[in-house]
């Protein structure tokens, strides 16, 4: 019996953590590349946003807008409230330049997709812009428009396979472009998240 109660609350513990703190996720696709590579995987957290708004240059693992059953991983590049815009292939947020070392290729635009070349969009209260590194070959909000905060999964933070990239992952934005929010939407941001329930 004791081994019985010992499996049952190991099993317990795991369920909670991943139910509420983490989560293991594999890469599919190469719509991260050169940051991820399909068949990788990562640890998201589900809790990095009861503590903090979200950040520019965070990667996320969110529900995509086309299918919920579908889980996307993209980096954001807008918070509420920012002008985005794309502009002869380079991404400006409120009216900068943003200078992107992460990426694969210039910015591609397409067709009755959301943004258009030059044009400032702006983004809704409780959503964020989405782009996936391997601008080509990423299906994000530059099509599909931004994305709900309620949509978000959580926020990637450690890359486990393979072992040789092991490690931390880092925000490539500098630090103090990440989260230039006036004071009064960062605390909108974290009663938002901190009024999800477990």
């Amino acid at each position: 019996m004791d081994i019985l109660e010992t499996i049952v609350f190991i099993g317990s513990i795991f369920i909670v953590i991943y139910l509420f703190i983490m989560q293991p996720n594999q890469i599919k696709g190469a719509s991260m590349e050169p940051s991820f590579y399909s068949g990788e995987y990562i640890l998201t957290s589900k809790i990095t946003y009861r503590f903090r708004s979200p950040h520019r240059g965070d990667v996320i693992v969110f529900k995509s807008p086309k299918n919920p059953d579908i889980d996307y991983i993209k980096r954001i590049m807008g918070l509420p409230g920012d002008q985005v815009m794309v502009k002869n292939s380079d991404l400006y947020i409120n009216g900068q330049l943003l200078q992107e070392n992460y990426t694969s290729a210039k910015i591609n635009l397409w067709e009755g997709g959301f943004l258009r070349d030059g044009v400032p969009a702006t983004i809704p209260r409780n959503e964020i812009f989405v782009m996936g590194d391997n601008r080509p070959r990423s299906s994000d909000s530059r099509e599909f428009g931004p994305v709900p905060l309620d949509s978000i999964i959580g926020q990637v933070f450690f890359r486990y396979f393979p072992a040789n990239k092991m490690g931390q992952v880092k925000n490539p934005v500098p630090q103090g472009f990440q989260s230039l929010l006036p004071s009064f939407q960062v605390l909108h941001q974290l009663t938002y998240f901190s009024a999800r329930v477990f």
